[in-house]
């Protein structure tokens, strides 16, 4: 069976494995510092591992970055808000070290993909999945395939309602300051409220205001793009009593207007956490991994078309 490199390139850390499916995925936890030391032990540990045995490498990492071929900025991290990553060219330094094929999107659509594969999105074409963690940021699946167009979407920089009378908090988004990620996001939770999130108690005003932003997210996806599911991952929902406050909020934002079985039937396994909890990231990067390998004669970033990609 083909060996597979897969990397989750997070803004706090990269999550570095090697298998040939998840039952044998052996990992690592490597902490984000600079781009060069973290990469130098991504790749030592992928060389220890696999060896010459590897057969393609998975990337989902981290953004905004660059997936147009055309781009002489192909395979990079842009502009992140991470100074020391902004125009890192990650895709094609792992290229040039490890000598495989790199399969290169975001960490979002990575976990979209391994989500299709093998957890909470099997045999649904069209379904969202956000991460709310460190920063937010979602992947779309519509008919069976991850959108990019443009560049990929940038599902935690929307905009959305905010009452400075209610929240004093100006938000975190250095680009945007209260975007739905400067306002929801982990960072921006523990700016506001003087704790992690993870500490505070489960009867704390910030669950509920947590939840408010982020079902207007998703009212503005349902109206949208219309998913048959929500899958909502990140070290903020960790916190499961956050699933039913968000699905309240959701269908009172809506007011009746989406009349969906999915959503008003069974809104309960509607906006769901991953299946494959914190391992969809990584996972997702095998699927990437194995579809350049099939694909021999794509590019690194390339769209990746076709539901038997993830199925």
């Amino acid at each position: 069976m083909s060996l597979f490199g897969c990397i989750e390139a997070g803004g706090t850390k990269f999550v570095v494995g090697v298998g040939t499916s998840p039952d044998d995925l052996q990992t690592i936890s490597v902490p984000t510092t600079s781009p060069a030391a973290t990469l130098e032990k991504v790749i030592s540990f992928l060389r220890q591992k696999a060896g010459r045995e590897l057969s393609a490498v998975g990337v989902g990492a981290f953004g905004p970055v660059d997936l147009r071929p055309e781009s002489p900025t192909f395979g990079y991290i842009t502009s992140t808000p991470k100074v020391e990553w902004q125009q890192c060219d990650l895709a094609w330094t792992l290229q040039r070290a490890l000598e495989v094929p790199i399969g290169f999107d975001t960490d979002v659509n990575a976990a979209a993909a391994g989500e299709a594969r093998w957890g909470a999105g099997r045999g649904i074409p069209d379904f969202i999945y956000l991460t709310v963690g460190t920063g937010i940021g979602g992947g779309a699946m519509v008919n069976g395939e991850l959108i990019h167009g443009m560049l990929h979407p940038e599902m935690g920089h929307v905009r959305i309602p905010h009452n400075l009378a209610e929240d004093a908090y100006p938000g975190g988004c250095p680009y945007h300051q209260d975007c739905l990620e400067g306002l929801a996001s982990g960072p921006a939770m523990q700016a506001r409220w003087g704790a992690a999130a993870q500490s505070l108690p489960d009867d704390h005003p910030a669950w509920a205001l947590e939840a408010r932003y982020l079902a207007l997210g998703l009212a503005t996806w349902v109206c949208t793009l219309s998913p048959e599911r929500m899958v909502l991952g990140g070290g903020v929902m960790q916190n499961t009593n956050l699933f039913p406050m968000i699905r309240k909020e959701l269908l009172r934002l809506l007011n009746g207007y989406i009349h969906a079985n999915p959503l008003l039937d069974q809104i309960d396994a509607y906006v769901v956490p991953p299946e494959l909890g914190n391992r969809a990231g990584v996972l997702g990067a095998m699927v990437l991994a194995e579809h350049i390998f099939r694909n021999p004669s794509a590019r690194i970033g390339a769209p990746l078309a076709g539901e038997d990609a993830w199925r």
